[in-house]
C-alpha cells in the first residue's frame, strides 16, 4: 500500500492516516517537528489546530510542549472501572478479572503499544484458565480498549480474536420435569424452602430476586409478584440493588394453583410488616445466604433423582413451561426479565423439542372428573 505523503502548507503539514483520520504536525521555533497529540476527524479540524499553534508562535506565546509519560493500559483501565456505572457484583467481578487475568500483563504497557500480537499472546497464555473466566477477561479488555477508541486515545481496537469473548456453557441445563419438581419440593424440610422452590420454578425467579422479596411486593388480590429489587453477594456481604437488567424490574403473575400456599405462608411466617422479608435467614431479618439454601437443596435433589440440578436451573424449568403454553417471544421476555430475545428464543426451542413430554405432563395436571 502506497503511503500517503503529508500535504505541505504555508505552515505545518497534514497527513491522512489509513484509518481515515488526519494527523497534523509543524516545525517549531526550536527546529523540532511537533505532532498533534490527537488525530482529527476532518482536514479542517487539523488545519484549525495548526492555526492555533501558528498564532502562538507569532504572538510570542509558544513554549515547547512538555513531553508527558505515555498513558498506560493500567492507568486507563483504573479510570474506566472508576467511571463506569456498574452494579456492585459486576464491579467486583471486573476488579477480580483485572487483578488476576489482565493487569499482570498489561498494567505498565503504554495504551498505544497494546497490539493485536500482544493481545493474541496474552490470550494464548490464558489457555489453562477457566473457559468462562478466560472469555470474560477477553471481553473486558476488548471493552476497555473499545472505550479508548471512542475517546480517540488509540486509532483502532487490537482485540479481534473471533469467538474469544464467548464460552461454552460447562453445565448443560436439563430442566426439571413436573414429577421431579414435585419430588424435590416434597423432600424439602420446611414451608419456607418449599414455597421458595415453587416460586423459583413456576415464576422463573432468580435467587437474588427471591431473597429480597418483601411482603409489600406480593399482591395476593391480583396474584402478582412485583420484582423491583434483588440482593447480590459482594465479597461475602449482601448488597441490595436493582434487578440484573432494566427489564428485570417487572410484574410476574403467579399461577393460581400456588396462591393458597402463598397466602397461608404470608399469614403465618412474615414478621416486620410490609417490609418483612419472605425468605430471611434464621434470625428473621437478614438475607438468606446461598449456602443456607444449599444445605437443604442438595439433599432434596438427591432424593428427587436429580443430583445435577442447580437451584438456578429451576428458573429454566419455569421458562420452558411458560414457553410450552404458547407464550410469544415478547411475553417470555417480559416474564423472565430479559432485555434481549436470545435467551427467550432458546426456551421456545427447548419447549418445542420437549413437546410430547410436556403435553403428557400437562394432561396429568387436569383433575379427573368426579
Amino acid at each position: 500500500m502506497t503511503r500517503r505523503k503529508p500535504t505541505r502548507r504555508g505552515f505545518g503539514a497534514i497527513r491522512k492516516l489509513p484509518s481515515g483520520r488526519y494527523q497534523a504536525s509543524y516545525l517549531g521555533p526550536d527546529t523540532v517537528r511537533r505532532t498533534a497529540p490527537v488525530t482529527f476527524d476532518t482536514r479542517d479540524d487539523a488545519e484549525g489546530w495548526l492555526s492555533d499553534r501558528r498564532r502562538e508562535i507569532t504572538g510570542g506565546d509558544w513554549t515547547p510542549p512538555v513531553r508527558r509519560k505515555p498513558l498506560t493500559f493500567g492507568e486507563y483501565a483504573e479510570r474506566w472501572l472508576t467511571n463506569r456505572p456498574l452494579k456492585p457484583r459486576t464491579r467486583s467481578h471486573y476488579r477480580w478479572l483485572l487483578d488476576s487475568k489482565i493487569l499482570p500483563t498489561f498494567e505498565s504497557v503504554a495504551l498505544k503499544a497494546v497490539t493485536p500480537d500482544l493481545v493474541g499472546d496474552w490470550h494464548s497464555g490464558l489457555g489453562g484458565a477457566n473457559p468462562t473466566a478466560r472469555a470474560h477477561a477477553y471481553g473486558l479488555i476488548r471493552s476497555i480498549l473499545g472505550d479508548a477508541v471512542q475517546n480517540r486515545l488509540i486509532d483502532f481496537n487490537p482485540c479481534h480474536i473471533r469467538g474469544a469473548g464467548n464460552s461454552r456453557r460447562a453445565h448443560k441445563v436439563r430442566p426439571a420435569t413436573l414429577e421431579e419438581l414435585e419430588a424435590l419440593v416434597a423432600a424439602l424440610p420446611s414451608d419456607r424452602y418449599k414455597l421458595m422452590t415453587l416460586l423459583a420454578a413456576w415464576c422463573a425467579l432468580r435467587f437474588g430476586e427471591l431473597t429480597e422479596l418483601r411482603r409489600k411486593d406480593i399482591d395476593t388480590k391480583n396474584g402478582v409478584i412485583r420484582i423491583r429489587r434483588a440482593v447480590a453477594r459482594v465479597n461475602g456481604r449482601p448488597v441490595i440493588g436493582t434487578p440484573k437488567s432494566d427489564a428485570g424490574s417487572r410484574d410476574v403473575n403467579i399461577p393460581p394453583h400456588l396462591l393458597p400456599a402463598l397466602k397461608a405462608y404470608l399469614a403465618d411466617n412474615i414478621t416486620g410488616g410490609r417490609d418483612g422479608l419472605l425468605f430471611p435467614a434464621a434470625d428473621g431479618v437478614s438475607h438468606m445466604a446461598p449456602s443456607t439454601l444449599y444445605r437443604v437443596f442438595y439433599a432434596a435433589r438427591e432424593a428427587a433423582g436429580r443430583p445435577d440440578l442447580r437451584f438456578h436451573d429451576l428458573r429454566h424449568t419455569g421458562a420452558v413451561l411458560a414457553a410450552s403454553t404458547g407464550a410469544t417471544l415478547a411475553e417470555l421476555m417480559g416474564r423472565l426479565g430479559h432485555s434481549t430475545p436470545g435467551a427467550a428464543l432458546k426456551y421456545q426451542h427447548a419447549a418445542q423439542g420437549r413437546d410430547a413430554e410436556i403435553a403428557a405432563a400437562l394432561s396429568a395436571l387436569v383433575k379427573p372428573a368426579d
